[in-house]
């Protein structure tokens, strides 16, 4: 008997010891914190390479974020950090100290990226990933320093997608706003890209713009910098004069070129129109809408990547222009104006930054320019209703539209493109893309 009791009190500790060696289900985030302190010496490196920016105008601070050297003395980050200042603070991961630049070398606005000079400081640039990184690779980044043990962040790409206009490496990675523009690595430790969030379908996400973006820009960068003040600033007056003598642009699309003349009437259109061909923004994106009877619109930083039945046309350079509408500038055949938001979203009735539309429009009969005349409280003069008659165009746009220059030749292949099948939101079924604009001397 007194065997049998000790033999079940043993099968009972037996039991509860192997109970409570049991683990409770751990599920192990795709993102996780490590303290990587056997391995400082291969991150020290990389470490003096990583800096945190914050941007100024005079000495206000505008915005905070991260960037990383990929040469000795140039420093990528994101543009919207930087857009609108005229000074940067930059300080190393290894360093206490901050280093002052005021000069880029490159900027993108649709990929949003700029390349900044620091003379100041000089640090061995961080590798960048050539190449397209395979879904579920492990992606890692790091912070500054917990005394002498560097943060160590883990994650991993879900994919390559188009996404605000652009194509970005889908993370799973938490990015912060203070952390946006760092660089974010794989195993072999190349940056595949710089990092942040942004709400995308309702839903916060983060991403990695990628280095081929960075690669890009790094063999398109000026020789000698230019300052950050000149950013901020659409023109001045020795920018504008040398405008007034540009006799035209040429713009080159899949069907054709189309020449156009930019009017000095309304010289901030024409100022801000030049300054983004000059930075080959319009260059690659679609001519996303296009309308019978009315015309054909392009100029939307959403459509240089855009896929089949991805909604676009919503994605500027991050500002819009005042309205500047001049009567003798009115919406007859040929014309080019701005689009806008609805005057229910935009009642000082600003243009989009860098949207334009061409006039093809069709010929109206008295009797409907009276009734356009009394929906719109607008009186069209007997030179509009003679061109509306003879030539035709949209007058349903005058005195709400700003107007800015016109086709001196190619209307033919703003006819042609006209003609083509649409979806129901007025995106040509087969992409149509502006190659390039060429300005004529």
């Amino acid at each position: 008997m007194k065997f049998s009791s000790l033999l079940l009190i043993l099968v009972f500790v037996l039991f509860s010891c192997k109970t409570k060696e049991k683990k409770p289900f751990d599920p192990k985030p795709e993102t996780q914190k490590i303290e990587a302190k056997n391995q400082n010496e291969e991150w020290e490196g990389i470490m003096s390479s990583i800096v945190k920016i914050d941007s100024y105008d005079g000495s206000r601070i505008l915005e905070s974020g991260q960037g990383f050297f990929v040469a000795e003395n140039l420093i990528v980050t994101k543009y919207s950090l930087i857009n609108q200042a005229n000074k940067v603070l930059v300080s190393p991961f290894d360093s206490d100290k901050k280093f002052t630049s005021n000069k880029y070398v490159a900027f993108d606005r649709i990929n949003d990226l700029i390349i900044l000079q620091v003379d100041s400081v000089k640090r061995k640039p961080i590798g960048l990933f050539s190449g397209t990184v395979p879904n579920s690779a492990k992606t890692m980044y790091i912070s500054s320093a917990s005394g002498k043990t560097i943060q160590l962040f883990t994650g991993k790409v879900l994919n390559l997608a188009t996404a605000r206009g652009t194509k970005l490496y889908r993370i799973t990675n938490r990015v912060r706003k203070s952390t946006f523009g760092m660089p974010i690595f794989v195993s072999n430790k190349k940056a595949i890209g710089i990092a942040f969030s942004a709400t995308v379908n309702y839903e916060m996400q983060s991403f990695a713009i990628p280095s081929s973006f960075i690669f890009g820009l790094l063999q398109k960068r000026n020789n000698v910098a230019e300052s950050l003040e000149s950013l901020r600033s659409n023109s001045n007056a020795k920018v504008s004069a040398e405008n007034r003598k540009i006799r035209g642009l040429v713009l080159e699309t899949d069907f054709g070129n189309i020449t156009i003349r930019l009017f000095n009437e309304t010289p901030e259109y024409r100022d801000n129109f030049i300054k983004l061909v000059k930075e080959h923004y319009y260059d690659s994106l679609l001519i996303h809408r296009v309308i019978a009877d009315f015309g054909i619109q392009s100029g939307a930083a959403d459509t240089r990547y855009a896929e089949k039945g991805d909604l676009v046309g919503y994605k500027g350079p991050g500002y819009t222009v005042p309205a500047h509408i001049v009567p003798e500038l009115f919406h007859k055949r040929g014309m080019i104006g701005s689009p806008r938001k609805p005057d229910t979203r935009n009642q000082r009735r600003r243009s989009d930054g860098s949207q334009f539309y061409i006039v093809s429009g069709r010929k109206y009969f008295d009797n409907e320019l009276n009734e356009l005349e009394e929906q719109n409280d607008y009186k069209f003069s007997s030179i509009q209703r003679q061109a509306y008659k003879t030539i035709g165009g949209s007058p349903h746009l005058d005195g709400t539209y700003t107007v800015f220059g016109e086709v001196i030749s190619g209307m033919e292949v703003v006819d042609k493109i006209v003609k083509v099948e649409t979806d129901r939101e007025w995106r040509p079924l087969k992409d149509i893309r502006l190659k390039k604009i060429t300005i004529l001397k």
